[in-house]
């Protein structure tokens, strides 16, 4: 007895826990996983002077734009993280991804329900003559406990708790993703901020320097040593540099005003005071390919909605299997609050249901056939999202290494046109060369003053781009994971930073 005991408890228990149909989930390949199966796994095509990154690197890079060493940046950057609504939305969605896994779960248990109810009957005296007369009015009274249960014999519930709890994962990376492009976005507004600063200061510098010439031209005209078409000349160039040094004030108002609306701020209420750019790019180790995959909370959250898709397809092949329930109703039957709740009062039923559907047009067929449909876009587009990963790391490695070239080639000619417009000052000045040799090499100097700052903020950018790129100081840890004990009351438990 005992054995048979132990034997129908077996197959109770395997009967309530039932089975998962559909395909076991695994992580898809993607086309530079398979590349660098076979090619070195340490080499970007463009790293150019860039040192890889080791395994060991514990640097945190949570607060990755620390690395620029600029406080005002910092406490920009700071203030984007709790008052910023875009990122408040996401948050909001993740709240809400959490909050569907508690509801899909809840179907893993019995639904108990209440429905009390009373009621009152008076026959009619002129009822069919067949009937038992019954004058007096008669009253009942009613408390019903339902109970129902589905049993999960096909992993459906399990399935569709699981493809919850993966969409939730997903926004989460979203979620990360989201802040990571909103930190960038205020990194280069910031950037392009000072580099007008950086335009501006070097404008300003060159209007004096060209009112000086001004003045010099017209000390030579009275003297006699000048034409007054160099006069001319003069002031044309300073009116000329006086329109761009205006112009600039255009630009930086509107990166103000998007750094305002960054931090979650009316432009009217936000100003910063101006600054010359005088940073210079960090090093930002790049990382081996292989762990790139690891640091893209986009590739995460692409990676988690192809397992959800592969859930699905679970979900849909359950449809073609029958469905068990269980079902219970108990409660108190009574004509009088006296009486109702006395144990005579009592009444139960216990049954279960097996349901089957034979036909039902093709509709399982279809829902099977779009669940791996999606499954297939899924994949593609997660692998579409690593090929996007690497694109934009090459490109900013390849950005960095020419542009620092570029960076010492502009540089050197800022100093030969500086020397240049020296020469021709000075030959002017001694009556040997016109006055337009000195306005061409004017132009061709602050030419290249502002181009050298041009290349400094697009190393800056490239910079920026690079770490969002690398996914900022995010990994595929900090995906929230459950947490066995909290589960049924606080769902998944948020570790991004």
């Amino acid at each position: 007895m005992r054995q048979v005991r132990s034997s129908c408890a077996g197959a109770l228990a395997l009967l309530l826990a039932g089975c998962t149909v559909g395909p076991r989930y695994a992580t898809p390949s993607t086309p530079m996983t398979d590349y660098f199966k076979e090619a070195t796994p340490v080499d970007y095509k463009t790293a150019g002077t860039w040192r890889v990154a080791q395994p060991t690197d514990q640097v945190d890079r949570g607060k990755w734009w620390q690395i620029f060493g600029d406080p005002q940046l910092d406490t920009l950057e700071d203030q984007l993280t709790g008052a910023n609504q875009n990122l408040k939305i996401a948050a909001a969605r993740f709240a809400e991804a959490r909050a569907m896994i508690r509801y899909q779960r809840a179907s893993e248990f019995p639904t108990i329900g209440v429905g009390a109810n009373a009621s009152s009957l008076q026959d009619s005296d002129h009822q069919p003559y067949f009937l038992i007369p019954n004058p007096q009015p008669e009253g009942e009274l009613r408390l019903p406990f339902d109970l129902n249960y589905e049993v999960d014999l096909w992993g459906r519930i399990r399935r569709t708790v699981s493809a919850a709890r993966e969409e939730a994962q997903a926004t989460a990376a979203d979620l990360a993703t989201v802040s990571l492009s909103l930190h960038a976005e205020l990194a280069r507004d910031y950037i392009e901020l000072r580099s007008a600063d950086a335009q501006q200061h070097l404008l300003n510098d060159t209007v004096k320097a060209y009112t000086d010439a001004l003045r010099l031209t017209q000390n030579r005209e009275v003297g006699g040593d000048a034409p007054e078409s160099d006069v001319a000349q003069a002031q044309t160039q300073l009116d000329t540099t006086r329109v761009q040094d205006t112009d600039i004030g255009v630009m930086r108002a509107q990166y103000e005003h998007a750094i305002a609306v960054l931090i979650g701020k009316p432009p009217a209420a936000f100003s910063l005071p101006p600054s010359p750019l005088d940073l210079q790019p960090p090093a930002v180790p790049p990382g081996i390919p292989s762990e790139l995959l690891q640091r893209r909370p986009d590739i995460s959250a692409a990676e988690r909605r192809v397992a959800e898709a592969n859930d699905q397809i679970g979900i849909a092949k359950a449809a073609y299997y029958p469905s068990l329930s269980l079902s219970a109703v108990s409660g108190f039957e009574g004509t009088s609050p006296a009486t109702l709740f006395g144990w005579p009062s009592l009444f139960w039923a216990v049954g279960t249901s097996l349901t089957q559907q034979l036909f039902d047009g093709g509709r399982r067929k279809a829902q099977s056939d779009a669940a791996r449909a999606a499954y297939d876009a899924s994949v593609a587009s997660y692998r579409q999202t690593t090929l996007t990963a690497f694109q934009q790391v090459e490109d900013n490695l390849a950005a960095l290494r020419i542009l620092d070239d570029e960076a010492r080639q502009q540089r050197e000619a800022v100093e030969s046109a500086d020397k240049s417009l020296q020469l021709f000052t000075n030959l002017y000045r001694g009556g040997e060369d016109p006055y337009l040799q000195v306005i061409d090499a004017q132009t061709v100097a602050l030419m290249n003053q502002r181009n050298d700052v041009d290349i400094l903020r697009r190393r800056m950018e490239a910079s920026i781009l690079l770490v969002k790129a690398l996914g900022g100081g995010w990994k595929a840890t900090d995906l929230p994971t459950l947490v066995q004990s909290g589960f049924p009351r606080g769902g998944i438990v948020p570790l991004l930073q």
